[in-house]
């Protein structure tokens, strides 16, 4: 069975239309992948209420083999609304690589890409892929900042932009020059554009009714403040305790448990850049939170670590050292991986939302810190399980749910495990 089909939209120089795009498939051992076209045409619509008028009544097009389309027309206005996830702003290119290369930037520019390199692909657009194909730096983007860091990075991340500006127009023509806006019927998108305009209605009423604190009297401003002010003023008084010896370095303990054991080790952020105790890839994790306090207090044998860095890491040896370390993991940074590969065979309705959500951030930050751009690739979501992933973590109505069956994402979440677990070092 396929993934579902999904709304888009793509910036390009005549504006921003919406489309259907399916990301890969498999069908009768064959992978597939398309967009709503006929041929060498790509049609995309002005709005979601073309769209479903089209939708509705046509006949013909490349979609109409697919799986899951017999569940498209009966879609309404608001579920073929693209998302944020997937709008494509294909012309802003050119203002993205002229900023700096952080997290957020290069996320954006990957999806991008990766939408980019699934048209020409599928449209087979030669001339696309030389552009990206130009520059190193465009296959390097799933992997966020690392490889852009430093003086090798910054160069790499001029050599984009130099590409960019000099070859982009390329890319925009060739896509432009593809699309093509169907005739609908009349009386059908009317229909549609008045379900898209009471959506919108519906959507701006419900925002006018949600009072911020600018739209507050300043008398009633000032009271909400005090009343915030007392309930902090009441909650110190009451006791709260000051932050733990853990909070107040920076670094937490964190227990894994896998299907065959649990592990404990420690993990800190700098400059959000997750850094773990081990060094080359490779997680130091022991088997109790004792085991843990153990090797701390033996300070020599994590000489090497990349925790070292840390500016506090000589108090948390000399806390071991002396006896007074204590390993207490909180329940945020407790990441449960067993079963999780089960309750994904069996669908959306089986997973629990914060567990996966928890495994993701782990499985993200061990790849992130090892320089290795697995779990991102595997994540995004223009693959089966990035898409099921992002369904579970960010709910939406509007969006066609993942339709079974899910061994293809059971499988890569196996290997997304089996590789972080081949991380592990076990004391």
């Amino acid at each position: 069975m396929a993934q579902d089909i999904i709304p888009i939209e793509l910036g390009l120089p005549q504006g921003d239309l919406v489309t259907l795009w399916a990301p890969r498939w498999r069908e009768d051992g064959e992978e597939w992948e398309a967009f709503l076209g006929d041929e060498d045409d790509l049609y995309a619509f002005p709005d979601a209420a073309h769209l479903a008028a089209y939708v509705r009544t046509a006949e013909q097009h490349d979609l109409i083999d697919h799986p899951a389309w017999e569940a498209v027309p009966a879609l309404n206005v608001p579920e073929l609304i693209p998302d944020d996830d997937h709008c494509f702003d294909l012309v802003g290119v050119a203002e993205l690589v002229a900023e700096e290369p952080d997290s957020w930037t290069l996320a954006e520019l990957a999806e991008i890409v990766n939408i980019v390199r699934s048209l020409a692909d599928v449209c087979e657009l030669d001339e696309v892929h030389e552009v990206l194909d130009s520059s190193d730096a465009f296959s390097l983007l799933n992997q966020g900042p690392l490889p852009f860091s430093g003086r090798e990075g910054a160069k790499l991340w001029n050599e984009l932009s130099r590409t960019v500006s000099e070859k982009w127009d390329v890319v925009l023509d060739a896509i432009d020059e593809l699309v093509t806006i169907p005739e609908v019927d009349s009386a059908t998108l009317d229909a549609a554009a008045e379900e898209l305009a009471a959506f919108h209605e519906e959507s701006a009423e419900a925002e006018a009714g949600v009072d911020s604190d600018d739209d507050l009297d300043p008398v009633d401003r000032d009271a909400d403040e005090a009343a915030d002010d007392e309930d902090f003023d009441t909650d110190y008084d009451d006791g709260d305790e000051p932050p733990g010896f853990w909070a107040e370095v920076g670094i937490d303990p964190i227990k894994i448990q896998t299907s065959s054991r649990d592990y404990y080790t420690l993990r800190c952020y700098l400059d959000d850049d997750p850094v773990f105790l081990g060094s080359d890839g490779t997680i130091e994790v022991y088997s109790s939170e004792r085991a843990l306090a153990r090797a701390l207090a033996d300070g020599d044998k994590l000489a090497h670590t990349d925790l070292a860095q840390v500016s506090t890491w000589d108090e948390v040896l000399a806390a071991a050292t002396a006896g007074e370390l204590e390993i207490d993991v909180d329940p945020d940074n407790t990441y449960v991986l067993a079963e999780l590969d089960a309750d994904i065979a069996e669908g959306v309705d089986a997973i629990e939302p914060t567990q996966l959500e928890l495994a993701v951030e782990l499985l993200r930050d061990a790849a992130d810190w090892a320089g290795d751009d697995e779990v991102s690739k595997a994540l995004s979501t223009s693959e089966r399980l990035g898409w099921l992933v992002s369904f579970v973590l960010r709910p939406d109505p509007m969006r066609l749910t993942p339709s079974p069956p899910f061994d293809t994402e059971q499988q890569a979440w196996r290997r997304l495990v089996e590789s972080f677990e081949n991380r592990l070092h076990l004391n």
